[in-house]
């Protein structure tokens, strides 16, 4: 099966984009903050595949975390409609 229908299955089941910004300490300069962007699908509130991801981090990376900025948007949300003010005919 291809990623997109496993991303598309995933959305039907309540996943969302999900994108961190997380700062952490440069290792040889703990004073300096490096910024990495991290982005998966997962579902909120509890972010389970990134809680993971941070777990690996704080046990595997020497940067020590500072912060993450979490951003989730779910790609299936109801369709906006607008009237639109006239017709028009093809032929």
């Amino acid at each position: 099966m291809s990623d997109r229908s496993n991303d598309f299955r995933r959305a039907l089941n309540g996943y969302r984009l999900t994108t961190a910004e997380i700062l952490y300490h440069m290792p040889d300069h703990p004073q300096v903050l490096q910024s990495f962007i991290w982005q998966e699908f997962d579902m909120a509130p509890k972010f389970p595949v990134l809680n993971k991801f941070l777990h690996f981090w704080e046990h595997n990376i020497e940067g020590r975390l500072h912060s993450v900025r979490i951003a989730a948007r779910g790609l299936i949300s109801p369709a906006e409609l607008k009237l639109a003010g006239g017709e028009f005919t093809l032929h």
